[in-house]
């Protein structure tokens, strides 16, 4: 029984992978078939099928979006964006920006919310500099793999092991020993990412750049005292590449400056005039210090941060039809303020109050939260609708919500408390502090990696539980015969291929016994072996679902399954060659 379920499951492994190398079906939705089936089955109980829904990695991720929410609903994350990644001219030179400070980070910190917080700073800056995310987000995964192998904290597989190696009664390693091999396999790995790799990377185009069939608005926007982007020009603002939004004109003490150079200043008390998609109009209001030139706003009777911006179409029926703003009293009716107007998807020109509204007209609103729960039957509006991400940026909240990000980070690394604990409380200080909504948490999440990664579980305990991986693993390691140098690059190649099919912590797991008895068996020592476990289980790079990393950025990288193979296999080779070639030098047999 047990043989035929090592080919059901040898079968299920070539299938799933199969279907997502294709890149036609949905990775949740293939990894929920194969949880499915193996249910079904009867491959695994209910309790051993389910047991990646309440894994603590899984969990733990989930915790690290709500708290990048809220360095990201306070504008923290626009303000490391700058920081970290200031302005490059090229890829190259922004490549280099990111990933060699990721991989710094990463030696030190646990890389799952290294790459949480990079991933939407990346996103938000791509949309300023006009380059693509799939440009960096890749390597920005890769890099914090890389930092993992540096230090023996760097990731909870280096840990694993360690606590292994100690039950074996071997010694354990320094807090820096794995440095030896870590720094150089990091250091070739970014210098291969930001030369031969970017061009492997992919160009994918994400849905923010795709405006074939946009409404388009025209809206001012008022520059604060203070505002960030005072005292710079239109180009050092990176205001000239904002994907489907362009800069119309500029009024200054009532000049008009209607033809708008990448030189020109902005200074604080003008008034930009932004023409666009809405995509575009709601990452204007992110900004710090630049807001709506409508005095309306200051009238609303709810407070700035419960607001949202919708679009609603007006009906035919409906009472402010064939009247303007003013005469149609829309604030005082709505509690809600106008922003621009869209007729048959094109921005209408002129003052808005003097515009008469027609049946059909898109108009851009901010309103209250319950605008859409309380309108969207009335014969006013024929369509309803709220925008993603459109809430204020609490600026003010942003040191507090830093501070945060920094005592979460500073409890784990002198392991005052593990990685979930300490992310949950800083979830919980955020939203004491006002740094979070639970809404704002809410969005962040993206459910869709947590399902992939819950359900990846049940196949690699599958792969685990009938003997599928112990059997490869064994016959690998009887090529060896004598040879313990070729022992290690076989220990250290099947931890690579298994990792790819299974987590890294299980496929650690699973190798450490089956290295140990080899290496008892040649009379050899240990230590080189279970060094090479720990750098070959991180060294997952060919596939997405072999590292929780490679899941986070899947999504919003916009990638497919292949682009990871053509990045990864040659930074794997790489990697080998230079771990294999250093590991016996400092840990001789």
């Amino acid at each position: 029984m047990m043989l035929v379920e090592m080919w059901i499951v040898s079968g299920l492994v070539l299938v799933t992978l199969g279907m997502l190398a294709s890149n036609r079906f949905p990775a949740d939705a293939v990894l929920i078939f194969v949880l499915a089936f193996i249910l079904v089955s009867g491959i695994l109980s209910p309790a051993e099928a389910l047991v990646g829904f309440s894994d603590k990695g899984m969990m733990t991720i989930a915790v690290l979006y709500a708290v990048v929410a809220g360095l990201r609903e306070t504008g923290a994350v626009d303000w490391m964006s700058r920081v970290l990644l200031g302005k490059p001219k090229s890829p190259t030179e922004a490549l280099i920006r990111l990933v060699f400070p990721a991989t710094a980070m990463s030696a030190f910190i646990n890389n799952s919310p290294i790459v949480a917080m990079f991933t939407v700073s990346i996103q938000d800056w791509c949309k300023r500099s006009g380059f693509k995310p799939s440009r960096f987000l890749m390597p920005l995964s890769f890099a914090a793999i890389l930092g993992g192998t540096c230090t023996l904290i760097g990731t909870s597989t280096n840990l694993v092991v360690d606590g292994l190696m100690q039950k074996a009664h071997l010694r354990g390693l320094g807090l820096f020993e794995l440095g030896y091999v870590g720094l150089p396999v990091a250091l070739i790995g970014c210098i291969y990412l930001v030369t031969i790799g970017q061009k492997l990377l992919p160009d994918r185009t994400g849905s923010i750049e795709q405006f074939d069939d946009v409404r388009e608005y025209l809206l001012e926007m008022q520059v604060e005292q203070g505002c960030e982007l005072a005292g710079q020009s239109v180009e050092q603002a990176g205001l000239r590449h904002l994907p489907g939004l362009y800069l119309v004109e500029i009024v200054r003490n009532g000049q008009i400056f209607s033809v708008v150079s990448p030189d020109t200043l902005i200074l604080a008390g003008d008034l930009l005039v932004f023409a666009g998609a809405v995509e575009s109009v709601v990452e204007l209001r992110r900004i710090r210090g630049l807001v709506v030139a409508t005095k309306q706003t200051f009238k609303l009777d709810s407070r700035q941060n419960e607001r949202r911006l919708f679009e609603a179409v007006i009906s035919a029926e409906s009472p402010i039809a064939n009247s303007n703003l003013r005469e149609a009293r829309f604030r005082h009716r709505y509690n809600a303020v106008v922003l621009a107007i869209s007729r048959n998807g094109q921005r209408i020109k002129g003052k808005l109050g003097d515009i008469t509204l027609h049946p059909g007209d898109t108009l851009l609103i901010e309103a209250e939260k319950g605008f859409l729960f309380k309108y969207r039957n009335s014969r006013d509006f024929l369509l309803i609708s709220k925008l993603e991400n459109s809430g204020h940026v609490r600026h003010e909240r942003a040191p507090w919500a830093l501070a945060i990000m920094a005592m979460m980070l500073i409890l784990t690394v002198f392991d005052v408390m593990p990685i979930l604990q300490a992310s949950i409380l800083a979830v919980g200080a955020m939203l004491l502090t006002g740094c979070l909504t639970l809404e704002g948490a809410q969005r962040e999440i993206d459910f869709n990696v947590l399902l992939v990664i819950a359900c990846a579980f049940a196949l690699g305990a599958s792969v685990e539980k009938v003997g599928l991986a112990d059997m490869i693993a064994k016959e690998a390691l009887s090529v060896a015969a004598n040879d313990p140098w070729l022992l290690l690059v076989i220990v250290y190649v099947t931890t690579v291929l298994v990792t790819e099919i299974i987590t890294n912590n299980a496929a650690a797991i699973l190798m450490f016994p089956i290295a140990l008895s080899s290496a008892h068996a040649l009379n050899v020592s240990e230590l080189p072996f279970s060094v090479a476990i720990m750098i070959a289980a991180s060294a997952s790079f060919m596939t997405p679902i072999g590292y929780q990393t490679n899941l986070m950025v899947y999504g919003p990288g916009g990638y497919r399954f292949g682009d990871y193979f053509r990045l990864g296999l040659p930074l794997t080779l790489l990697e080998g060659a230079v771990a294999l070639w250093i590991i016996p030098i400092v840990w001789p047999f």
